[in-house]
């Protein structure tokens, strides 16, 4: 067998297919969250209640995951079906420049994503359990 002649196995290929699927959402998650993003932006500015800014940060959370997940699956889908199985394969397409800018976009939603989680989502306060 030559070395690089291999084609990618039919798993590969099937996870590849849910690849090109996912990121094919990346444009309208990306929209999603930026709308969700100056939601929870707005309500801050008003001084909403904890109540609705707890809500509207889970919502802005949720859509900042969907986005990160198509993202890396953008980046999986133009490494290609053998970056699957062949993790030399996989190395060399990542260096491409295509590859790392997808990357990019793939960290910076996951980075702004943890320090939303960290800071951005407000805490509602517990209730005593009512005296029933």
């Amino acid at each position: 067998m030559v070395l690089g002649s291999r084609k990618a196995g039919s798993k590969a290929r099937e996870l590849h297919a849910e690849d090109v699927e996912n990121a094919g959402r990346l444009p309208g998650l990306l929209e999603t969250a930026q709308q969700t993003g100056d939601e929870l932006e707005a309500a801050r500015r008003a001084d909403a209640d904890v109540v609705e800014l707890n809500r509207l940060g889970v919502a802005y959370d949720v859509a900042l995951t969907d986005a990160m997940r198509a993202a890396y699956a953008r980046q999986r889908e133009l490494v290609g079906a053998r970056g699957h199985e062949d993790r030399l394969y996989r190395r060399r397409r990542l260096a491409r420049p295509d590859v790392k800018e997808a990357t990019d976009l793939a960290e910076r939603l996951l980075t702004l994503r943890e320090t939303h989680r960290l800071h951005g989502i407000e805490l509602v306060p517990r209730t005593p359990a009512a005296a029933v």
